[in-house]
């Protein structure tokens, strides 16, 4: 069982009891009558609850978001009448822009052609999904507690998957597989609580979901699951309960989405500065779940520096530490049971977070390379002197090209001739070879006069390694590309193109050979598969350590000509995650392991690992509630 009233009242006296012990301490007497009891759901609203009203994600996801792709509905890249690409909607600063350069640059590069179109499935018919296997008793209980289920066909179908190519490929023909028979969104911690007692009580399989970006096969049900399988959605548990500007925490829902818990502490001065890539849409408790990592890791940390405390709601019980202390030498760490657990082994329902004041000054900046092997020579050394920016990020040759393709189009004359001037610049006055150059994006943030202190400092290790300063408007473009990346893959689908991104860690030693060889690996793979066209391999350096780095491999190809693309395409990356190890890297950096690489755990962690984890499971969830089948 989840809980049980004599544990409950167990932690209820002690917290009184130290009530009592504080308030001894405090100028101001509290009232002898006054209790510690457990915070009713969405009880009084405070400014933090209410501004959560205007949370970015509805309940009823369907109402601004794709069922078959990427992001928002209102926005998607296209190529309008002219057939010129652009930007749709009003969201983003790209919006409502045309992008001259990514019609040639698809042709130039896939051998695409606007006139093969593969269209995605345009609605979602219910007739297509199966219908739902109930566990009527477990309904009816629910049904007492009030919180809030759902067994239509739409809302079980976009808890079914995350953003893998074959769950959305498969989307956009319409095809949908095994999907959770009902959809349950508890308010809060004691909602959870509820929901776990009574999914142990009916033997029903929980499987909690946040954001739904997962990239690792992590969302997709099993499909020799026989149990009613419950989507457990965390969205509405979407508060700050409280802030702390004495220690600098917050303590905080773990369904908020990222940009909502940014844009929440902004209100009151403060920030996490945990950004990653997908933080538009993903979760807090996704973050924990999965060991995230952000792209200004190297001045704020990844998110297992960033935790202070996690109360997780498993079938044993409720698992969280005794104080919000810093630190604690009390045997193995327990929140390291739960970061990177996956959804195995419970819910996690609060966590208090490090925050900061948000920075007083921010700048972007960039820098070009003669060639990529300097680049890496330059990131190693900023990483050596521990001198490193909010983020740096290296991108090789084929992605800079990439990128260059992106660029919207110019407003004025004189911004071209400008643009013209650069380029000029580079490659006759100094040299570069077009085809080999790669740049480096920068962000720095903090105090104005250190920020500019530490500019300098990084512009001049970059001159060491040939490195010249590209100016202000191409790091914050790059920046901005960030966030509507995602939407291009939905793009190329319509025109027989496919692509995947996927990362690792390794070792600074290493970074040069594992992008090659995984590059290589990967455009031999495509012509040995059949692949008719020469695929894009391409990758970049996005986060630093003092022992290595994180690298992030994006490649894709034109599928014409291939039966079954998908099956082609998870061949290529099966390969080039085998490479990938056989280079020094790691199996994930920060995406998880999810059932998508399952089957390289026991190598990752060796084979006494795998039986500690398998111990943890089997004592914290018997009966395999939590069955979506990740990590083991």
């Amino acid at each position: 069982m989840a809980s049980n009233s004599s544990g409950s009242s167990d932690r209820q006296r002690i917290a009184q009891q130290r009530l009592r012990i504080i308030a001894g301490h405090l100028q101001r007497p509290v009232d002898g009558d006054s209790a510690i009891l457990a915070a009713e759901c969405k009880g009084k609203v405070s400014k933090t609850d209410a501004s959560s009203e205007e949370k970015t994600v509805p309940k009823r996801r369907q109402e601004i978001m794709k069922w078959n792709g990427w992001g928002y509905s209102d926005t998607k890249f296209l190529f309008n009448k002219k057939g010129q690409a652009e930007f749709t909607g009003k969201r983003y600063r790209l919006s409502g822009m045309i992008i001259p350069g990514l019609k040639d640059w698809m042709e130039g590069t896939f051998g695409a052609s606007l006139q093969h179109k593969s269209p995605a499935t345009p609605v979602l018919t219910s007739s297509s999904v199966q219908p739902p296997t109930l566990n009527e008793a477990f309904v009816e209980e629910v049904k007492s507690t009030g919180i809030p289920f759902s067994h239509d066909a739409e809302d079980r179908v976009f808890r079914a998957h995350g953003h893998c190519l074959h769950e959305v490929f498969a989307l956009r023909e319409g095809k949908i597989g095994r999907v959770p028979d009902m959809v349950i969104w508890p308010n809060c911690h004691n909602d959870v609580v509820k929901i776990v007692e009574l999914a142990c009580k009916h033997n029903v399989c929980l499987m909690p979901f946040g954001g739904g970006t997962s990239v690792s096969s992590a969302l997709e049900c099993p499909p020799e699951e026989s149990r009613s399988i419950v989507s457990l959605d965390t969205s509405q548990m979407n508060r700050i309960l409280w802030i702390d500007e004495n220690n600098l925490t917050a303590h905080v829902e773990a369904g908020i989405v990222g940009q909502d818990l940014e844009r929440l502490l902004n209100e009151s001065g403060y920030c996490t500065g945990h950004e990653p890539d997908s933080m538009e849409f993903s979760s807090l408790g996704g973050w924990v779940a999965t060991r995230a990592s952000g792209m200004k890791k190297n001045i704020y940390g990844n998110i297992e520096d960033l935790v202070v405390h996690i109360k997780m709601v498993t079938p044993q019980g409720v698992i969280e530490k005794s104080c919000q202390g810093p630190r604690m030498s009390t045997g193995p760490d327990i929140h390291h049971f739960i970061l990177g657990s996956e959804g195995t082994l419970g819910v996690v329902t609060e966590v208090t977070m490090k925050i900061r004041p948000m920075p007083e000054y921010q700048k972007y900046g960039s820098v070009v390379f003669p060639n990529f092997e300097l680049g890496v020579a330059c990131l190693r050394e900023v990483a050596k002197q521990r001198c490193a920016p909010a983020s740096i990020r290296l991108m090789d040759n084929e992605q800079f090209k990439f990128g260059h393709a992106l660029k919207p189009q110019v407003s004025s004359i004189f911004t071209s001739f400008l643009d013209g001037l650069k380029k000029l610049y580079i490659t006759k006055f100094k040299g570069f070879d077009q085809d080999r150059l790669c740049v480096a994006t920068l962000l720095f943030e903090g105090n104005r006069e250190k920020v500019l202190q530490h500019e300098k400092q990084v512009y001049d290790i970059a001159a060491k390694f040939g490195g010249l300063a590209a100016g202000e408007d191409n790091g914050q473009r790059g920046y901005m590309l960030t966030f509507v990346i995602a939407y291009l893959r939905d793009l190329g689908m319509d025109y027989y193109l496919i692509g995947e991104s996927f990362e690792t860690s390794v070792p600074w030693d290493r970074v040069l050979d594992i992008c090659r060889n995984v590059k290589a690996r990967i455009t031999r793979e495509c012509k040995d598969k059949g692949v008719q066209f020469p695929p894009l391999s391409t990758c970049r350096v996005t986060q630093t350590y003092d022992a290595g780095a994180c690298v992030y491999f994006y490649f894709a190809f034109n599928y014409r000509g291939l039966s079954n693309p998908v099956h082609v395409y998870e061949q290529v990356e099966h390969a080039a995650r085998e490479e990938i190890l056989a280079n020094g890297g790691s199996l994930s950096h920060h995406h998880g392991v999810g059932k998508l690489r399952k089957e390289w755990m026991r190598d990752a962690v060796s084979s006494v690992g795998m039986g500690m984890l398998k111990s943890v499971k089997d004592y914290v969830d018997p009966q395999n509630i939590f069955g979506n089948r990740n990590l083991l």
